[in-house]
């Protein structure tokens, strides 16, 4: 090891949803390169986490380049391809050129390319195939929503999931990740990863790490960790539902320097658990207007809506309108809902507070939701859609750092309704996306929520109930009514 070790640093986050129509493309992507990456320090985001720890270690880090995208439809496989070319050159002047002594990537996990159903798994392979990189340690972070594979733990030493969800561990788990290469490095040690995918295909809903079953994978996961001083790292990987990939669904996977034989014997006894208590994945949600019709004859608020199906951080369009359909057929006021629609955006490009107009809202991102909605609507304000995160700590600092961008945006109001009206979707992990546009959450009765789980950490100290329904949507947890043609067969609850 030099007396300064080398670590090449690189990204690739997408969580690729195969069942919507759209092919995300290299204009979707956020690409930084070189020294763009060192200057994440102190952004919240995973490479952040590598950063803190490579400081302490005093690592000279050797940047190349990030690419990454917020969830959405299969990514054009050119897009890959570039991201490789750019890593490729980067890697091989690193070895020529001063050498290196390991490799740390921050991955998603999910991401499906129009030609590839592994491409993290090609990566990592791709990487090993270099001459000088075949034998380095190579560590990183995924996704807790990951589809983990064979190829994955095959060519890597050390990749660590998050252990919660919603993802407020994601930048400590990179910090974890990372630890454990300074680790390696110390000990000279050359740690392998096992992994075990299980039959078992759970929606976002029910992969939420303060419920059962998750709660339960996770602590037997801690167990494993303390009984067993060669294993560094257990990952419980909750999966993701909307690609059908053959390896999509729960998995698990270990890093270690002991025996195969303890290594299996571990996943064995996380993959029983698992199949034991796979029913309690299965996510019950609320009939939509049997919640707002409780809402209705309640007090005080807010009642949050939370609408699964049309989940952003999951990869659907977040332009469904079934949700704010309710609020105005129930007659239900000061409520709030975000749509993503940058059409109606440009509809109020010339608009003064007080226009009333009538737009085609929403509707337009996929033929599985409500489609979209002729509507009067009253026009408030209008801004460029930028917002600093209240929660460095959320799933979306993780992703995107704390500094947030939904591109234009306006807010319109109709029936007591306001309607937030962003350009670009943007998750709903913040409280910030409505108070940066003049609308305070903790005072209206209702919002609708576009996600599964990790809206939480930001809704659930404010909320007075929160209510999941089922509507119809590309991330329905009705995975039954999905469909899939390369997940491998026979898994749970697919017949």
């Amino acid at each position: 090891m030099n007396p300064r070790a080398r670590i090449l640093l690189a990204g690739l986050y997408h969580e690729t949803h195969t069942f919507v129509d759209e092919i995300t493309g290299l204009a979707d992507y956020e690409i930084l390169r070189g020294a763009e990456l060192p200057a994440r320090r102190g952004d919240g985001s995973t490479v952040d986490g590598f950063l803190e720890v490579a400081e302490a270690e005093g690592w000279d880090v050797v940047p190349v380049v990030e690419y990454s995208a917020l969830p959405s439809g299969t990514t054009d496989h050119a897009v890959f391809e570039q991201f490789w070319a750019e890593l490729e050159v980067g890697l091989r002047d690193a070895l020529e050129h001063g050498g290196l002594d390991g490799i740390w990537l921050a991955l998603h996990g999910a991401m499906v390319t129009t030609d590839c159903v592994d491409p993290e798994g090609e990566l990592l392979a791709r990487i090993r195939a270099i001459p000088g990189a075949g034998a380095l340690p190579l560590y990183g972070v995924f996704d807790l929503h990951a589809t983990f594979t064979a190829a994955m733990a095959q060519h890597a030493n050390g990749l660590v999931a998050y252990r919660e969800n919603p993802h407020t561990d994601a930048r400590e788990s990179a910090v974890r990740s990372a630890q454990l290469l300074a680790r390696a490095l110390r000990e000279r040690a050359s740690p392998v990863m096992h992994a075990r995918n299980a039959a078992i295909l759970w929606a976002p809903p029910g992969t939420g790490t303060a419920d059962r079953p998750m709660r339960d994978l996770e602590a037997l996961a801690r167990q494993i960790e303390a009984e067993d001083a060669e294993i560094w790292a257990v990952n419980v990987i909750g999966g993701y539902s909307f690609s059908d990939v053959p390896d999509a669904g729960v998995a698990f996977s270990l890093v270690t320097t002991g025996s195969a034989e303890r290594a299996k014997a571990a996943l064995d006894r996380l993959e029983a658990l698992a199949i034991e208590l796979r029913e309690l994945g299965q996510p019950r949600e609320w009939d939509l207007d049997r919640a707002l019709a409780e809402i209705k004859t309640l007090e005080g608020g807010p009642y949050i809506v939370v609408e699964p199906a049309d989940n952003i951080g999951g990869g659907a369009p977040g332009d469904d309108t079934a949700i704010l359909r309710g609020f105005l057929r129930h007659g239900i006021r000061n409520a709030a809902v975000a749509i993503a629609d940058a059409d109606t955006v440009k509809a109020f490009a010339d608009a003064r507070p007080g226009d009333v107009r009538t737009v085609r809202l929403g509707g337009k991102g996929s033929k599985l939701g409500a489609g979209p909605l002729e509507i009067t609507t009253t026009f408030l304000s209008r801004s460029d859609g930028e917002f600093t995160l209240e929660d460095r700590n959320s799933h979306l600092a993780a992703m995107q750092g704390v500094h947030i961008s939904m591109g234009d945006s306006v807010v319109l109001e109709a029936d007591g309704v306001k309607i937030l009206v962003n350009s670009r979707k943007t998750p709903p992990f913040d409280l910030g996306q409505f108070r940066s546009q003049g609308i305070v959450p903790e005072t209206l009765t209702a919002i609708g929520v576009k996600a599964a789980v990790a809206h939480r950490r930001a809704y659930d100290p404010i909320t007075v109930r929160s209510y999941t329904v089922a509507t119809p949507g590309p991330c329905t947890s009705v995975l039954t009514s999905l469909p899939y043609r390369r997940l491998r067969q026979p898994v749970f609850p697919i017949r």
